[in-house]
């Protein structure tokens, strides 16, 4: 009966070196394909070409911590992927019996974002691993991380920190106070989930687990955690206004809307225009028109 058990352990470990050596092989081909398109060099001149593109030293340094506190702590530490992390997230997922852990670096993020789709699969984050090593070879580490904050998405149509910062705050991203940094950090891990102008809810409990890592690690104090979050925010200052004057946040982008017009001196005393808008995300939005200005609520 031993020796059986031992012949089926034995057979299992060998099947799974085997699905392990097919899948190394095939996701190396999808690296190799995805980088003979295009060189790492090549990609990143093409990159800082954007018109948005931000450097480093345009971002508060504040905003650069939450980032690698709730991304990838050990970012400057460890090479293009991160034992510990990987060996974390497969624990927390085996046992939770679903994917709640990605251990990702910031450097396999950038390939993700740059090489490849956002698809969930073994073998694009085989290919993942392998253009990660690559970039690592040919840029440093603040190299990388800016990189990859001018190529993550935000939400709301903004791909890059900068359009994101100028989308929800109005501002310069060395503007940003520690609230709306903290926030933003946040963001990339669900753009859809997190946008702050549809989801606020949800941004300010990411925001959190933002805060909450930086505390953990040692960013920031309990004390400093409560002094941030009593910091302004443009985005529920702009929420709080109900409306009034243009909201930048809100690019026009339905196919087809009723509009019902109330005219003003006509009928009381305000202008209400009704937008029943047709196959947009189901978003029923308002337009109110005060003082000659025009305001989307959503």
């Amino acid at each position: 009966m031993l020796k059986f058990i031992k012949r089926i352990i034995i057979v299992i470990i060998l099947v799974i070196l085997f699905a392990g050596t097919i899948l190394t092989y095939k996701g190396y081909q999808i690296y190799k394909e995805a980088l003979n398109k295009i060189s790492v060099i090549d990609k990143v001149v093409e990159i800082k070409k954007e018109k948005n593109y931000a450097e480093l030293k345009d971002l508060p340094e504040f905003y650069l911590d939450a980032v690698i506190a709730v991304e990838d702590r050990r970012f400057y530490s460890h090479g293009a992927i991160d034992p510990i992390a990987i060996t974390r997230a497969v624990f927390v997922n085996v046992k939770s019996l679903e994917l709640k852990e990605g251990g990702s670096t910031i450097t396999q993020q950038l390939a993700k974002n740059i090489y490849f789709t956002q698809e969930k699969s073994a073998l694009r984050k085989v290919a993942e691993m392998f253009m990660a090593h690559e970039i690592e070879k040919n840029c440093d580490k603040d190299t990388i991380l800016e990189l990859y904050l001018n190529t993550s998405y935000f939400g709301d149509g903004y791909y890059c920190v900068k359009e994101a910062c100028k989308g929800y705050f109005d501002k310069e991203p060395m503007n940003m106070n520690r609230n709306e940094a903290s926030m933003l950090a946040g963001i990339p891990n669900a753009p859809s989930a997190y946008c702050p102008t549809k989801h606020l809810g949800l941004a300010r409990q990411r925001q959190g687990q933002v805060l909450d890592k930086m505390v953990k690690y040692k960013f920031i104090s309990e004390q400093d955690r409560a002094k941030i979050l009593s910091e302004p925010n443009a985005v529920e200052e702009r929420q709080k206004d109900n409306g009034k004057g243009w909201d930048r946040a809100h690019p026009l982008n339905f196919n087809y809307f009723h509009i019902i017009f109330i005219f003003k001196n006509l009928l009381f005393s305000n202008i209400f225009l009704s937008l029943n808008t047709l196959n947009i995300n189901n978003i029923i939005s308002i337009i109110r028109i005060k003082n000659n200005k025009i305001g989307f609520i959503f």
